[in-house]
């Protein structure tokens, strides 16, 4: 089924990068700093979101963007940050 969901990259204390997706990309973040979003943002609040994107695609596709981001390197994650434009072209080879 075909929705609107949320890719985004967010900025941990730790200096980190966190990727995930969400239909409500505010309610997340809210739950990411309440440490209710993931074990991860529990132990390494995140200081702000570094980046997101809204596609609309099926919840498969979705997730298959996110472990496509959350396999790149930090330097990689930053230069998607800094130029997001570029996930269009990243995403051709999923």
């Amino acid at each position: 089924m075909l929705s609107n969901y949320w890719i985004y990259i967010l900025h941990c204390k730790n200096g980190a990068y966190y990727t995930g997706y969400t239909t409500n990309l505010t309610l997340r973040y809210t739950k990411h700093l309440r440490g209710k979003g993931s074990k991860y943002t529990r132990s390494f609040t995140p200081t702000h979101i570094a980046q997101s994107w809204k596609i609309f695609c099926e919840k498969s596709f979705a997730m298959k963007v996110e472990i496509f981001i959350k396999k790149l390197s930090k330097k990689e994650k930053e230069k998607l940050i800094n130029y997001p434009e570029h996930l269009s072209q990243l995403l051709r080879v999923i």
